[in-house]
């Protein structure tokens, strides 16, 4: 039997650690935001402030993980699955229906 996975989409919230907005901006502009094994379907950064979101479509949340884990020095990270109203319909539809 083979077991298809499907992509779940994924926001995450970021915020940079106190002391660490230029080390963290060197390291986007190198090329440290790729997110290898994920598709990214935005990005946005909050002006003036020091804080962004991600949405993300995987199929492997280790990938996240793992980039998580890149930055954990330089920021704090919120990750959170959720669904499309297509997908959350049907599940509203059986508890409420």
């Amino acid at each position: 039997m083979t077991i298809s996975k499907k992509k779940m989409l994924y926001v995450q919230h970021w915020s940079f650690k106190t002391g660490y907005h230029q080390k963290g901006a060197e390291k986007f502009l190198s090329g440290g935001g790729d997110y290898p094994g994920v598709e990214i379907i935005g990005r946005y950064h909050a002006p003036g402030s020091l804080e962004g979101w991600i949405v993300l479509k995987t199929d492997n949340p280790k990938a996240i993980y793992e980039h998580v884990a890149q930055w954990a020095e330089l920021l704090n990270w919120e990750t959170t699955p959720v669904f499309t109203d297509e997908e959350a319909a049907p599940i509203v539809a059986k508890v409420y229906g």
